[in-house]
């Protein structure tokens, strides 16, 4: 081991957060890269099937709070790819990757929003499930994605917030509306579960990401928490879940719950879910029809740094 790494691997031990002017191993750096630029690509896709409902949330006031939440998730894009980009990689280049099908992102937005009530149980469900993977990634070791992480939970959290309360609306509301709800748990519930990645015995890259205290947590003990947190709101709701081997476990103080549906995130991850082509096709319209954008922005900016230039 040379006298760099020595000094990475005693950092990592110490919990010093690793910045981006440290010595740090090429497999770290592609590591984070990957995790991040996945990340990043999520919040950004993850707009599409909330903003589908934009003009459709049933009063002012639902529409003005999901409007903030769309904001808030292009917001949490950029943070990431800021994050990503200290890395020495470009944006535009992770962009690419996504739009070209050679970077992932959370296979639960390749799910539709059928319904109204698909959205806030999105905000209550995927932004819980988000929330119980981010707030370990806070400690996460790499200091840029550690830091954009503390704001990004904060965010999150305050969805979730509005989401559930949104939840407890139509719980309270007509059996109509009761029905909508439920239905909407039992489409989210598996996919919500499977976003926190494979089983651990199945995981090839979590064994890197906690020895280098990128991840703080296994898949399991993560998907296990939520489900912890999740259960007891369920009932709060006056709803179930799709799981009739769901039990509260009085040995272990945890609820055991089914196996999921593997082959089904599968064939979400290879392209073949519900709306993988229409979100990707969405995001390529975007970008081709946005490339004024960025061409104006940049002349604007070149034309600003030739007038510093010029008054220096």
């Amino acid at each position: 081991m040379t006298s760099q790494q020595q000094r990475f691997e005693a950092s990592i031990a110490r919990e010093c957060a690793i910045e981006p002017q440290d010595w740090m191993p090429d497999d770290y750096r592609k590591t984070l890269v990957r995790q991040i630029g996945q990340h990043a690509h999520s919040e950004v896709v993850g707009m599409l099937p909330e903003g589908n409902w934009l003009t459709r949330a049933p009063t002012l006031n639902r529409k003005a709070i999901l409007l903030a939440k769309v904001q808030d998730e292009a917001g949490h894009g950029l943070y990431l790819y800021s994050a990503a980009e200290t890395l020495g990689c470009a944006r535009e280049d992770l962009y690419q990757k996504m739009l070209e099908g050679r970077m992932k992102y959370s296979s639960i937005f390749n799910y539709p929003t059928l319904s109204w009530a698909d959205i806030p149980v999105i905000g209550w469900l995927v932004d819980g499930a988000a929330i119980v993977n981010q707030v370990a990634l806070c400690r996460t070791s790499y200091g840029p994605y550690a830091r954009a992480m503390v704001k990004i939970c904060k965010e999150e959290s305050f969805h979730q917030r509005q989401g559930y309360e949104a939840c407890m609306a139509l719980a309270q509301g007509s059996e109509e509306q009761r029905q909508m709800l439920q239905d909407a748990i039992n489409r989210f519930w598996w996919p919500s579960l499977m976003m926190f990645g494979p089983n651990d015995d199945n995981s090839p890259n979590s064994a890197k990401s906690l020895a280098w205290k990128i991840k703080r947590h296994t898949n399991d003990e993560l998907r296990q928490r939520f489900v912890d947190n999740t259960i007891p709101q369920v009932e709060m709701l006056g709803m179930t879940v799709p799981d009739p081997a769901l039990a509260w476990d009085e040995a272990s103080g945890h609820y055991r719950f089914g196996e999921i549906d593997w082959s089904e995130l599968n064939e979400v991850i290879h392209g073949r879910g519900q709306c993988n082509h229409e979100r990707i096709d969405a995001k390529q319209k975007a970008w081709e029809r946005g490339a004024w954008v960025r061409e104006a922005a940049l002349a604007y900016a070149e034309k600003q740094q030739r007038q510093r230039e010029h008054a220096a």
